[in-house]
């Protein structure tokens, strides 16, 4: 996590409504130089002042299309990313060096994307090779990584071959993949950090994943266990290797949650379709009817039948959310679980920080009339140029144009 300044005592005192008056004013001010953009998970104080709204990737094409759509002028200076911080880092490196991205709170990261950090990862793509190397194995191993992991682990996967993913086009991914595989070359999937993500996706490929899958989990090989857990022969076995990692809101949805909510329809004479995303744990996965992207529940839930009944298994602002825009039309929207599901790193960014840094931009901070950019996030082009490769695979799977490269 960065570090991330106290904020002066008058933004941390000012009431909600004032906030939100200042903060438009602002934006007002600073006019076309000025995009927001706002991720799904976040709360309604924020996302009333975004001018996009989607998932992590929309959100960075949507940076860099308006980046790529300048007029000769280039008004656009500054983009706002109103999310964590390794989706400040995409937004980044998708757009020109005169762009500005910047992240309210820099101390908004993610848990999972910290999970995976690049010299275990390094010390992790070492000690499978030489342990298959020990045993004769032909092959290629091929990472892949989600977009939720941080820009030295893009450029890792990157250097060597591999490519993103996101939960929408994983499927598609790990099929390029798979698809290096012949009669003389075995393959193996290197996937992090997700481990549900991964797991979920090689079931639906057709793996068995419990005889076919391992799991390295870096704190069990920091204590002198060189596979991270797993056994020579489980390596050796598996087509998918599984960094140990999780989405700290998604591993709260539970197996018991489905049954509780299939054993209350029973009871009612009600029809609930369970819908939950591919970061929840495969128990859960299995036991709902529905699985899919954010962009997917969104459209699912939006064009659901009226009358029809919910219970979603994603984060819970989102979810209120979609309950709220639906209601009028008869559709029945819950969150999956009772728990609170929240991404409580997304929730740092505020409109105290919001603020605070459209100050700065117009001059009106602790800056003295001057510009100053706050919070500017900025990948070094070293690890930009090989990050993007590995975004750029993953654009080209996907019939998207490629990245921006200055």
């Amino acid at each position: 996590m960065l570090w991330q300044p106290a904020l002066p005592e008058k933004y941390l005192k000012m009431p909600e409504a004032d906030l939100a008056l200042a903060i438009t004013a602002r934006r007002k001010q600073l006019g076309d130089s000025l995009v927001i953009l706002g991720h799904h998970y976040q709360t309604d104080e924020v996302i009333q002042h975004a001018d996009y709204t989607g998932d992590s990737l929309k959100l960075s094409q949507i940076a860099a299309d308006l980046a790529q759509s300048r007029p000769a002028d280039r008004s656009v200076k500054y983009i706002i990313f109103c999310g964590v911080h390794f989706m400040a880092e995409t937004a980044d490196m998708l757009t020109p060096d005169d762009v500005a991205v910047i992240l309210p709170d820099l101390s908004a990261g993610c848990s999972m994307a910290d999970m995976a950090a690049y010299d275990d990862t390094l010390d992790a793509w070492n000690s499978i090779h030489n342990v298959l190397a020990q045993r004769h194995w032909q092959g290629k191993i091929i990472p892949i990584t989600y977009v939720n992991s941080s820009a030295a682990i893009k450029a890792f996967v990157g250097d060597r071959g591999g490519a993103c993913c996101t939960s929408s086009n994983a499927a598609a991914v790990f099929k390029w993949a798979m698809s290096h595989k012949s009669e003389t070359q075995d393959v193996k999937i290197f996937f992090l950090p997700d481990q549900h993500l991964g797991r979920n996706t090689a079931a639906a490929y057709g793996i068995n994943t419990r005889t076919h899958t391992c799991l390295y989990d870096p704190k069990v090989a920091r204590k002198g266990e060189e596979l991270g857990g797993s056994t020579p022969e489980q390596l050796f076995a598996s087509s998918v290797i599984l960094w140990a990692g999780h989405c700290s809101v998604h591993k709260l949805f539970r197996p018991e949650h489905c049954t509780q909510t299939h054993a209350r329809d029973a009871a009612e004479g009600t029809k609930t379709t369970i819908l939950v995303h591919p970061e929840c744990a495969k128990e859960v996965v299995d036991l709902a009817d529905m699985t899919g992207s954010t962009e997917f529940i969104i459209q699912s839930v939006n064009n659901a039948p009226a009358g029809s009944r919910w219970a979603v298994g994603t984060e819970v602002h989102l979810v209120n959310r979609l309950a709220n825009a639906v209601k009028a039309r008869g559709v029945h929207v819950r969150i999956l679980s009772d728990c609170q599901c929240l991404c409580t790193t997304m929730y740092r960014i505020d409109q105290p920080h919001i603020l605070w840094v459209l100050d700065n931009l117009a001059g009106g901070g602790a800056s003295g009339g001057k510009v100053k950019i706050q919070n500017r996030v900025q990948v070094h082009p070293l690890v930009r140029a090989s990050a993007l490769l590995a975004l750029d695979r993953m654009l080209s799977l996907s019939n998207k144009p490629k990245t921006f490269v200055d």
